[in-house]
């Protein structure tokens, strides 16, 4: 076959996604919102260390009570999305995002800690309602291209956002920084407000209009509290990941190339997820967080030059973006329409405190032994999850053996 006919091959699926109304502006807005969010972590951070002259310990609470927050909010936000719509939630959210970020560079370090919370409780809902309204805007069969250009998405974010707070910091001031990335949070979420997009929509075969309530108990399945836990492992490599690369770079006097080898795994993600997005079939969120996992745990055998260490990253990172969307997929074909905005939270909550356990663990880990073991760790706990949720997956494949197969995502390999 020849590599126009490759090319072709591979882009179809993207060109049909893309070609759907409303998909295209939607990824469009939401790589521009996520960039302010993404860079909160480190504006905070540099505020409370530089600004209010605390240690990095400080910071770290201040961190921890936004993530805490958020873990709790994402599913009650998500509530009132399917049941009060969109716009409402994000004026809601917008408010609060304003005053936080108007007042926290002048809070004390006591005032500052509650208010973080509140604030991540209230944060502005860009990744799961982009990743609901992506359901809702594109059919089930096409949905693995339009949630591998999110994980993309969110990628690129991740790959700026951070950095240009950073520079910011470095130009300007930490407080005035704290200022800008307020301002564009509530630009993120005027712009969202705006482009309006759906959470439902009867094109797809969905209900409009106001939510049915649905019992948790009928949606809130063995199989979808699975999908949470692999979301939750998979984050918790990931954050593992980023904290040991910092520490075994560090250990072998390479800190410098930090950036360069952060920016190897990035890349290796979006090609990952592009390549997960062209294929013809779907991949289990099971099977990918046990390759993250398994291929993460030897990733600090080439710790020795900064360069080895990139090449080892390089299969766990392909399999980041993946695994991302795979879980997002999986979540929106495993829930009812009306309830698609909790579960999202949920899904997001999941994330979030993967992430949230990852990094410290690899560093009480690293702390205790060597760099290395933040990876085996990490790694070995993500694959002990993919273990503990296997069984669930065992026993629907049993059921469905001797009934018919029901109408919902599969958690192991198929093709849709």
């Amino acid at each position: 076959m020849s590599p126009e006919v490759r090319t072709h091959v591979n882009m179809k699926p993207y060109r049909r996604a893309l070609a759907l109304p409303g998909l295209r502006s939607l990824l469009v807005v939401a790589v521009l919102a996520r960039i302010p969010l993404t860079a909160t972590g480190v504006t905070l951070t540099f505020h409370v260390v530089f600004d209010l002259d605390r240690g990095y310990g400080a910071a770290g609470l201040v961190g921890a009570a936004v993530t805490v927050g958020a873990a709790i909010g994402g599913p009650i936000l998500g509530r009132l999305v399917d049941h009060r719509g969109l716009r409402p939630v994000l004026v809601l959210t917008g408010i609060a995002e304003a005053i936080f970020w108007s007042t926290a560079p002048t809070l004390p370090y006591p005032v500052l800690l509650p208010a973080a919370f509140v604030a991540g409780s209230l944060a502005l809902p860009i990744f799961s309602v982009v990743r609901q309204s992506i359901a809702a805007l594109v059919p089930e069969d096409q949905r693995r291209p339009a949630y591998a250009l999110d994980s993309m998405s969110v990628e690129l974010s991740f790959m700026i956002g951070p950095a240009l707070a950073v520079a910011l910091v470095t130009a300007i001031s930490a407080q005035t920084t704290m200022y800008l990335v307020g301002g564009g949070i509530v630009a993120a979420g005027i712009a969202l407000w705006l482009v309006n997009p759906p959470i439902r929509e009867a094109t797809t075969g969905e209900p409009s209009g106001p939510a049915q309530r649905v019992p948790r108990r009928q949606w809130l399945t063995p199989r979808l509290l699975a999908v949470l836990a692999l979301s939750t492992a998979a984050t918790l490599v990931l954050g593992g990941t980023d904290v040991a690369v910092v520490a075994v770079l560090r250990a072998s006097g390479e800190v410098g190339w930090t950036g360069a080898v952060l920016a190897i795994w990035a890349v290796a993600s979006l090609a990952g997820g592009f390549a997960y997005g062209a294929v013809h079939r779907s991949f289990s969120p099971l099977a990918l967080t046990a390759a993250l996992a398994l291929c993460t745990i030897p990733v600090g055998l080439g710790g020795a030059h900064w360069w080895l260490l990139c090449l080892a990253l390089i299969p766990a990172g392909a399999l980041c973006a993946p695994t991302i969307a795979a879980s997002s997929d999986a979540v929106s074909s495993l829930v009812p329409p009306q309830v698609r905005g909790e579960a999202m939270g949920l899904h997001g909550s999941a994330v979030t405190v993967g992430i949230a356990i990852g990094a410290p663990l690899a560093g009480a880990v690293i702390d205790a032994s060597s760099p290395a073991w933040g990876f085996v760790v990490t790694g070995a706990l993500g694959a002990l999850v993919t273990v503990v949720v296997l069984p669930i997956e065992l026993r629907r494949r049993r059921a469905a053996a001797t009934t018919p197969p029901p109408v919902e995502a599969d958690l192991t390999p198929a093709a849709r």
